[in-house]
């Protein structure tokens, strides 16, 4: 309930801003808004629900710090979409958060060259683009299965080591051994379209030794999935994530919000997520001993014991002629706030929970599944994020899985389903 209350507040707020907006913004009989530039400070996209909340209190302390006035603007669609109706109406955002693949789509057009920032030298997560950097790496986050060791160590009397349950065998026998001892369904499956297909199937793509050219020969007919070894291992393992679901029975209707509540609690063990999940889980009731471990699987070739990850949402600058150089200024000092000012760190690290991208913030990682993702990034055990998917594959792949979580199609269907969809696209090999 509190976490509904602050979401229904900060849709409200967005709402009520945007009205403003448009009000500010007002037009001609052509229906031409007036330009972003011609505004007092800078205008920030923000496409990470998550923070929505803490980006608002933000922009109130930090005007009250700096002088300059800031707006934060959150849309539900999806990136492209949003920031293609931003630019017909001539008037872009300032800064905009976006993914990784939104920087290569629209950094060479729509952005500023940032190569000559203090920032580029401490981080190694900036995105360069035909030599030049364009993206500002607001954290890094990974993917992986998020664990309660407490609601595992109140079962089985023994503290949870997850370096002990790599492979899928051994899981598998601890999740029994769950069962046995009183927990009826030890995991939980989340059922949105960006977490099945944006995050659990992308690391079939992931794990190959070369992602671009599989998904290439999977785009010229060339790959058979149900032969494919990373395939199946990790359908395996969504299979008994399945099979102990909690929601079994109407796995396609499970809340999130549900979920992670009963992760949180203690009354399930185990749930495919990532660090931004902490977002929510920290809303309840939670137990002191959570954190992250990777997909579990029955291989020997060392990716059953890493997260899958890497920088993780981008800020550009607007370089259109609806930004003055005043505001274009505004935001160059706003990215610097964030990495070498002791309130933007806080702000990064404490207020919104994040993983820093930048190796001169030292601030300790506060909450428990940033601090897995640390430990990973520091120990190099992350497999990189695949950043050129296709704007349409979460939505229509995402889909295609809830099919298989529902029941409707097997795993052979689902396969077919995946291959049919690379089948449509036409790829190039990328290089950064």
């Amino acid at each position: 309930m509190k976490a509904t209350l602050k979401r229904v507040v900060a849709l409200m707020t967005v709402l009520a801003m945007s009205v403003l907006l448009l009000a500010g913004c007002g037009g001609s009989s052509g229906g031409e808004e007036a330009p972003s530039g011609s505004t007092n400070g800078i205008t920030i996209f923000n496409s990470k629900m998550e923070i929505q909340d803490q980006l608002l209190q933000m922009a109130e302390k930090y005007e009250a710090e700096t002088g300059v006035h800031v707006e934060v603007y959150y849309s539900s669609d999806t990136v492209s979409a949003h920031m293609a109706t931003r630019y017909s109406s001539n008037n872009p955002y300032t800064l905009s958060m976006v993914d990784a693949k939104d920087i290569y789509s629209l950094a060479e057009e729509h952005a500023i060259p940032l190569d000559d920032e203090e920032w580029v030298k401490d981080t190694g997560y900036a995105i360069s683009i035909g030599g030049h950097v364009y993206g500002f790496p607001v954290c890094v986050e990974a993917r992986g299965i998020i664990y309660n060791a407490d609601a595992i160590k109140k079962v089985t009397g023994k503290d949870f080591d997850p370096e002990q349950y790599k492979t899928l065998t051994a899981w598998k026998g601890l999740i029994e051994e769950l069962k046995k001892g009183g927990m009826e369904s030890p995991t939980g499956v989340m059922k949105e379209d960006w977490s099945l297909g944006a995050h659990y199937l992308a690391q079939v793509y992931e794990e190959q030794d070369d992602p671009d050219a599989f998904l290439m020969d999977l785009s010229a007919g060339k790959v058979k999935l149900m032969e494919n070894e990373k395939f199946n291992s990790l359908m395996d393992t969504f299979d008994v994530l399945m099979e102990n679901n909690y929601a079994k029975a109407s796995a396609i209707s499970a809340e999130r919000e549900i979920s992670e509540k009963k992760l949180a609690e203690g009354e399930i063990a185990f749930m495919f997520g990532g660090n931004w999940d902490w977002s929510q889980i920290n809303q309840f009731d939670y137990t002191e001993n959570m954190g992250m471990m990777p997909v579990p699987q029955d291989l020997d070739d060392g990716m059953n014991e890493m997260l899958v990850g890497g920088g993780s949402k981008y800020f550009f600058i607007d370089n259109s002629s609806n930004t003055s150089e005043e505001q274009r200024q505004q935001a160059k000092d706003f990215l610097n706030w964030l990495v070498y000012n002791e309130n933007g760190q806080s702000f990064l690290v404490n207020d919104c929970a994040l993983v820093p991208a930048f190796s001169n913030i030292e601030l300790p990682i506060s909450d428990p599944l940033g601090a897995s993702v640390s430990k990973y990034t520091n120990d190099g055990k992350l497999i990189p994020n695949y950043n050129y998917m296709p704007d349409d594959h979460y939505a229509i792949l995402g889909a295609m899985f809830q099919k298989y979580l529902a029941g409707i199609s097997d795993r052979e269907g689902f396969a077919k389903d995946v291959e049919t969809y690379w089948h449509t696209k036409t790829l190039t090999s990328h290089s950064e």
